[in-house]
């Protein structure tokens, strides 16, 4: 079986020795770029399984890269950041990172990250039921294929796992602390953040386009809901 592949992008040398040494003594195998011309050319060459990738370098810098890497690819991207910032995470979550990790940090959160955005992006379960349509919204879960009146539409591995976790909870509400734990793992159980922001990438990715129809309900205080459908086979 393959070694998940990362790779580091710092301009900082010790932090990204400290990475590169602390996941491969972990079994990964690394790839790293300290500026983000370089990074480009090693995703497009090597096509790593997750990115991780510092906000502060040289044009372009993380925030450009993440943005053009999302034109064209769904691998997972963890942002590196000094600064605590919320609307700075906010903001890369909104670009399509999968997760943020504020410096300094230790070898066990470092860790403990990558495994999660690693298995929410290698789930291959597919549910008991294989399709599930709510108006023109059909989401095959064999294929990991969602649609919208015909229209592919492209999740990265957590919209995709929040989406199939909504639509199996079909005529439910789900709450924050609910989806938080299925999607992203029990220790980002006080992310909320995380889940508003998914919710809302989401919605733009279904209901945008000229879509009037309205997928996912919000139950103020208590969670979300997909508007009514049904789960079959096919």
């Amino acid at each position: 079986m393959r070694k998940p592949r990362i790779l580091i992008v710092d301009d900082d040398i010790a932090v990204l020795k400290f990475v590169r040494a602390n996941l491969q003594a972990v079994d990964y195998e690394t790839l790293e770029a300290t500026s983000g011309e370089e990074a480009l050319k090693l995703i497009e060459k090597e096509m790593p399984d997750l990115k991780i990738l510092d906000i502060m370098m040289p044009a372009p810098d993380g925030f450009e890269v993440c943005r053009r890497v999302r034109q064209w690819s769904q691998v997972p991207i963890i942002m590196l950041s000094a600064r605590h910032d919320v609307s700075e995470k906010v903001q890369c979550l909104e670009i399509g990172a999968d997760d943020y990790i504020t410096k300094p940090f230790g070898v066990n959160e470092l860790r403990a990250r990558v495994r999660a955005v690693l298995r929410r992006s290698q789930s291959k379960n597919a549910p008991v039921t294989p399709i599930f349509r709510t108006g023109d919204l059909e989401i095959n879960f064999v294929q990991r294929r969602v649609t919208v009146a015909g229209r592919e539409v492209k999740l990265t591995p957590t919209e995709y796992n929040l989406l199939a976790e909504l639509a199996l909870g079909t005529g439910k509400v789900l709450t924050h602390s609910y989806l938080l734990n299925k999607v992203w793992g029990p220790e980002y159980s006080g992310e909320r953040e995380y889940l508003r922001v998914f919710i809302g990438r989401l919605r733009k990715e279904l209901e945008g386009g000229g879509n009037q129809r309205k997928y996912i309900i919000t139950v103020p205080g208590v969670g979300y809901q997909l508007a009514p459908g049904e789960l079959r086979y096919q």
